[in-house]
């Protein structure tokens, strides 16, 4: 089953559950502020999207350039950050079995059909 994690207040994140509604596609919704991948969950979806941790933050968000910006943190620290603090999760995140991609732009999400 296809999984995306959501959050209904980004438009991009809204267009990628459209998307694939519109595909006709069943997935299963993930409201990951509310729902926060552990970071082994999380260390699980880096690893499907082929990327490093870094990649998966939104570095413009307020609190990455207060608390985290500059600082030369492992993976490990950049994971945590992201578990206590998931608005720093980019989005949406699109996983179907052992693919994953992030929908942006929203085409992308054809890569895991």
């Amino acid at each position: 089953m296809i999984k995306i994690f959501h959050n209904s207040r980004c438009s991009k994140s809204r267009l990628g559950v459209q998307f694939l509604e519109n595909a006709g596609k069943e997935f299963e919704v993930v409201k990951y502020l509310e729902d926060v991948p552990t970071e082994t969950e999380l260390t699980e979806i880096i690893k499907l999207l082929d990327i490093s941790p870094i990649e998966l933050v939104r570095t413009n968000e307020a609190i990455w350039k207060s608390d985290y910006k500059g600082k030369n943190l492992s993976d490990e620290q950049i994971i945590k950050a992201m578990v206590e603090n998931p608005k720093l999760i980019e989005r949406p995140i699109i996983i179907n079995g052992d693919k994953a991609v992030i929908g942006r732009p929203t085409e992308k999400i054809t890569e895991i059909f």
